[in-house]
């Protein structure tokens, strides 16, 4: 059989890669502090799921919907905005996925012709540059300055006539930096002048720590911008509903009706029982989401010192949004002699029985991934096993 040459130049996800060596080990009975996998450790809240729960007895959710949404649900993504950032869109403006993923990837189906390129500040999502080729688009990485921020100064430098887009995501997998607002403007402007889409994640927007939630969105800094952006969000981080894969964009007519076009010959609409789901989170107490926020929040202030303190780690910026830490590990690699970021992810897996991600699938091999969305006494162990590696 022949496969398609755009089905083998795409690499398999680092982060469900990673997950799965963490549970075949488990499986063996090894116990495994797994680190690697970018999710809530939360339950969905109760009161969302029971209005899941709700809409299925009440027939509300047997039948196909809108290909971009119910309208109830993109009017809250509406309101969700206006309330959060002062920001003014209309429902149509609004196209719900199944998952911010699918958004992603349906965006790139139609912004992208073969042969464009897409500017990827790294460190950057794992999918970006694997979805931009599956559009037929290739992606330019742009080396981060050291705080692992992109600068327009940067851009100039790695942008090419047939560019088309930009991604920005802040607060950023894999590092948890934020970009300011006057960070963002410079970004923002810059694209206006080169009249290029800035494809705004914000997946992690309500998840800030060290200043006030939720962080500055594209589509606050002017008109000329919000015009380029096209944002991307979803409910899987901020309600702890990654199971039930709701994203969405928010983008102008034309590039909402080609990807409502692309998304009816695809999944035809996004589970209609989830979509009731996330009407609910968007619209109900929100209480849950200080919670669930104020509990990051320990873990970080936790786990950072711990990090920070081992051998041949370093992360001299504290992370100030989403769930992760992105320590430079070169110096630990060469002091327990190992050639590549994938052989000391390996063995601090196999001997220290912590599952990290390897930085290389994030544009930056040199360093390692962990995730604090997991209890304080797992947090403890895990940089108590990883010091006691670095020490032996």
């Amino acid at each position: 059989m022949q496969l398609s040459q755009r089905a083998l130049a795409v690499k398999p996800s680092a982060t469900l890669k990673t997950s799965q060596q963490a549970q075949e080990l488990q499986a063996q009975g090894i116990d495994v502090i797994n680190l690697g996998l970018g999710q809530p450790d939360f339950d969905t809240p109760t009161s969302i799921k029971e209005a899941a729960v709700t809409a299925i007895r009440a027939n509300e959710v047997d039948s196909y919907t809108a290909t971009a949404g119910i309208l109830p649900l993109r009017q809250a993504i509406a309101d969700s905005l206006a309330t959060k950032q002062g920001v003014q869109v209309l429902p149509n403006q609004v196209v719900v996925t199944t998952g911010a993923k699918m958004a992603l990837y349906t965006l790139f189906q139609v912004i992208l012709n073969p042969g464009d390129d897409v500017l990827l500040p790294a460190p950057y999502w794992v999918s970006y540059s694997e979805q931009v080729k599956l559009a037929g688009g290739h992606p330019i990485e742009v080396a981060p300055s050291a705080s692992l921020k992109v600068t327009p100064e940067q851009l100039d430098a790695a942008v090419t006539p047939t560019t088309q887009a930009i991604v920005l995501n802040s607060p950023q997998n894999p590092s948890g930096i934020v970009y300011s607002k006057a960070e963002l403007q410079a970004i923002g402007d810059w694209a206006v002048r080169h009249d290029l889409l800035v494809v705004a994640d914000e997946i992690y927007g309500d998840l800030v720590y060290d200043e006030q939630a939720p962080a500055p969105s594209m589509l606050t800094l002017g008109t000329e911008v919000a015009e380029h952006t096209v944002l991307v969000n979803g409910v899987s981080k901020t309600y702890a509903m990654t199971g039930w894969r709701i994203g969405y964009t928010v983008a102008n007519q034309q590039i909402t009706t080609a990807m409502k076009n692309v998304l009816s010959h695809m999944t035809g609409n996004a589970a209609a029982v989830s979509q009731a789901a996330a009407l609910a989170a968007l619209t109900g107490d929100q209480t849950p989401v200080g919670q669930m926020n104020a509990a990051f929040k320990q873990r970080l202030d936790l786990v950072y010192p711990l990090l920070a303190a081992i051998p041949g780690f370093s992360l001299p910026q504290k992370p100030q949004g989403a769930f992760y830490l992105f320590p430079d590990v070169s110096e630990a690699m060469a002091m327990k002699g190992f050639q590549t970021t994938d052989e000391f992810v390996s063995a601090v897996l196999n001997v220290a029985h912590v599952a990290v991600v390897t930085g290389e699938a994030f544009g930056l091999p040199q360093h390692i991934r962990l995730s604090y969305a997991t209890d304080s006494e797992k947090l403890r162990t895990a940089m108590a096993r990883l010091s006691q590696f670095m020490e032996t």
